[in-house]
Formats: structure tokens, C-alpha cells, sequence
């Protein structure tokens, strides 16, 4: 058997029905290429579920972590420490916004966000008061573990799951058109002296199809919750290291969140990392003499010392290849395109932000994840050697911030082209 056949008998891959699917067995990754066993390249357009941002197998990250395997593989994070995560930490918390001086490491972004939540719930806890319930954006996504999903909008991805998970106050994201009645429900809601957060994914909601909201209106949301004592989160798990224009999309606010979670491009997509950094305010409360104020959180691979080391590359890279020249690049190259297809007439809708693009295609049925107009472009694109994995009838371009002009230009032209048939 080829590898294609055995990994059909025996592997379960995720966001996709196994029946009928056709995965391809990729070998090599270069830049912003993949490649398969037949030897065909691919430019991959999303950066891999957009966690790759510096190009794939880039050798100084490899190098780094080929440095540190032999140093220091891991050690328990409960107790002790290491160079990489106290470096990690120190140059991260110079990047986050002033108000935030702790960090708490998990392994990805979902846990990452449940980690926030659980943070919240015993934040209050520890202070004497039961809050417990939440405010989340609808249409958000915050994961896959059942906190997360809690947080996440309903129907979708946690249909099946729903009778199990706690309740959440949903508003809309806030735009020009709803602002006075948005603003007036979320002002209510914190009024009652039960919410223990506010969750949102800043700016752009990235698996709802890139829906994009008002960073100005969110930012008053955020300082609303400031008026009256409840913490915000901030789930830059998407957003973060670059992907907006600025090194977090709360860049964009006036009030800065009281947590941000991280995870994605934070090691250019080489290890599995999650951050949860949080105000002081929020860790004085676990700052006790009492044993039950104790965060009694972790995972086995906390810390990891070779995950650290690859976020310190990827931190590197940042400053050695003149990384946010590449994104404003990036960003200029977007924006032409998008602007340029917006009145296709097989575009509903043609939005971006950032390094971030989206195309919303015309389509028979609803436009949500389930929507398979999205596959007949995936198939016609891959053929042509480009990867963009769809969000339902939605495409979105995400490329590794290495891409060169001559190669996003190559995914331009083949979207023009399946768009022209």
C-alpha cells in the first residue's frame, strides 16, 4: 500500500467527512510550498490553518529546536522552569499591552480560551462572588473543548453537544448600523452584576467565514466592561503575531482587553503552544495565602522547552527578515485584489483586513460551513496547484508572510480563473 491507502486505513482526520474524503500524503514543505509524494507543489494559501507564517521547514526555527532537543527536551512546568519559557515570557509581555504581566502556558488555542474562562469563573470565585455566566459575539468560535465550545456560537459545529453546554448571553458584532442597540444590550447585561467575562474574537471572526466587525465599536465594548468591573478576553488565537496589519488586532482598540490568548502563528507553525496572559489585577486574586485560590490548571506538556524555543525563532524572525515590511506587503496586495473582484457577479461578498482576504461566493443555499460550494473551488484551485481551504462557500487567502508578490499573484489568478467559468 502507498501511503495515501494506509493512512485510509488507520487515521481519522478532523473537519472532515471521512466518507469520500481524499487527503493528500504531503512530504515536504519549502517557504510557501508544500510538497506531495508524487512530487507535485502546491502554494499553501492558508499557511496550514493559518499557523504558518514564516514558511514552511524554515531552517533557523528547525535550528533552534534542533538546539534546544539537545539541551533540554522538557521538564514539569509545576515547580519549575526553564531559559526558553522565561525569555518567551519576557518578550512577550513587552509586545501585549502595558496592563498585562502574567502569562500561563497550555498547548493550543482552545485550551488556551478554556484556560481564560475557568480563570474568570474562579476570579470571582476567590473575591466571594458566584458570577458565572458569559457574553460572547455571535457567529464567535473559540475552540472545540467544552468551555470553549460553550463560548462558541450555537448550531454548526456543536450541534450535537449543545444540551451539555452552559448557557451564554450572544451579541451581535457590533457595526455602524447596530451600534446604539448593541451597545444598550451588552451595558444591561453587565448591569446585572452576574457576568464574569466578555469573549470575543477581535475584529475578524475567522471560522465563520472572516466576518469582520468595528474595532472602534468593540473597543468601547471593552471599556464598558472596564465601567463596571468585568473582564474581558480577547481570543487572538487567529489574530495574533502580525495577522492584522499590527502584532495583536487589539492594537486597533483604545481599551486594551484584561486577558489575550494566543496560540497559532506564535512558534511559525512548528510546535503546539497555547498562552494565556492576563492583567495583575486578574493574578492578585490568586495570589493567597488561602490554598483554594490556587489556579489547579495544567497539562503535561505546560512550558514545553522546544515549543518555547521555536516562539523565540519565530520571535526572531520578526526582527532579522524585516517580517512587518513582508505583512504590509502582504496587506497592499490583498486589498487591490479584494477591491478588484468585489463586483464579480459570482461574489456575494469580498472583504479584507490585514494580511487577511475573503470571498464569499454566490450560492444557491445559506452561506455556513456546510455550504459545499466552497469544495468545487478547493477542487478546481488544487489542480492548479493552490491550497485554500474553504469556510463553506467562502475562500479565504492566508499566505505564510514569506509568499512571494509573483506567487500570491499565481492564487489571484486562479481565483479570477474559477470565478470566470
Amino acid at each position: 500500500m502507498n501511503l495515501k491507502q494506509k493512512d485510509k486505513q488507520y487515521i481519522w482526520h478532523p473537519f472532515d467527512q471521512q466518507k469520500g474524503a481524499d487527503v493528500i500524503p504531503i512530504v515536504k514543505g519549502k517557504g510557501a510550498f508544500v510538497f506531495d509524494e508524487a512530487g507535485n507543489q502546491y502554494i499553501d494559501g492558508f499557511s496550514s490553518w493559518w499557523v504558518n507564517i514564516h514558511g514552511h521547514a524554515h531552517p533557523y526555527i528547525a535550528q533552534k529546536i534542533y538546539e534546544q532537543a539537545l539541551e533540554l527536551e522538557h521538564v514539569a512546568f509545576g515547580g519549575f522552569t526553564h531559559p526558553q519559557a522565561v525569555k518567551l515570557s519576557e518578550r512577550l509581555i513587552h509586545l501585549l499591552p502595558n496592563n498585562i504581566e502574567k502569562l500561563f502556558f497550555s498547548d493550543n488555542g482552545s485550551t488556551a480560551n478554556e484556560v481564560a474562562l475557568k480563570m474568570a469563573i474562579q476570579y470571582w470565585y476567590n473575591k466571594g462572588e458566584k458570577r458565572i455566566r458569559f457574553i460572547a459575539l455571535e457567529n464567535d468560535y473559540h475552540g472545540d473543548t467544552f468551555g470553549s465550545m460553550s463560548l462558541t456560537a450555537r448550531g454548526g459545529f456543536n450541534e450535537p453537544f449543545e444540551t451539555l453546554l452552559f448557557d451564554v448571553d450572544f451579541v451581535a458584532p457590533p457595526t455602524k448600523e447596530n451600534k446604539d442597540a448593541i451597545l444598550n444590550k451588552f451595558e444591561t447585561l453587565l448591569k446585572t452584576n452576574e457576568i464574569a467575562a466578555f469573549i470575543f474574537e477581535p475584529i475578524i471572526q475567522g471560522a465563520a467565514g472572516m466576518l469582520m466587525h468595528s474595532p472602534e465599536i468593540l473597543s468601547e465594548m471593552i471599556g464598558l466592561c472596564k465601567k463596571y468591573g468585568v473582564i474581558s478576553i480577547a481570543d487572538e488565537v487567529f489574530t495574533g503575531f502580525g495577522r492584522t496589519g499590527k502584532w495583536f488586532a487589539s492594537d486597533y482598540f483604545q481599551h486594551k482587553p484584561d486577558v489575550f490568548c494566543l496560540s497559532k502563528g506564535i512558534t511559525g507553525g512548528f510546535m503546539p503552544l497555547g498562552i494565556t496572559a492576563v492583567s495583575d489585577t486578574i493574578y492578585q486574586a490568586f495570589y493567597s495565602d488561602n490554598a483554594k485560590h490556587t489556579f489547579l490548571h495544567g497539562h503535561s506538556y505546560t512550558g514545553n522547552p522546544l515549543a518555547c524555543a521555536a516562539a523565540n525563532a519565530s520571535l526572531d524572525l520578526f526582527e532579522t527578515e524585516n517580517t512587518f515590511e513582508k505583512i504590509e506587503r502582504i496587506c497592499q496586495l490583498q486589498k487591490t485584489f479584494i477591491e478588484s473582484i468585489q463586483l464579480h457577479q459570482q461574489v456575494k461578498n469580498a472583504r479584507y483586513f490585514g494580511t487577511i482576504a475573503a470571498i464569499e461566493l454566490q450560492t444557491d443555499g445559506e452561506s455556513n460551513y456546510f455550504n459545499s460550494k466552497g469544495k468545487e473551488a478547493y477542487q478546481f484551485l488544487l489542480k492548479k496547484g493552490i491550497i485554500l481551504r474553504p469556510l463553506g462557500n467562502v475562500l479565504t487567502i492566508i499566505p505564510p508572510y514569506c509568499i512571494s508578490e509573483e506567487d500570491l499573484k499565481s492564487v489571484y489568478q486562479g481565483v479570477i480563473e474559477y470565478l470566470n467559468l
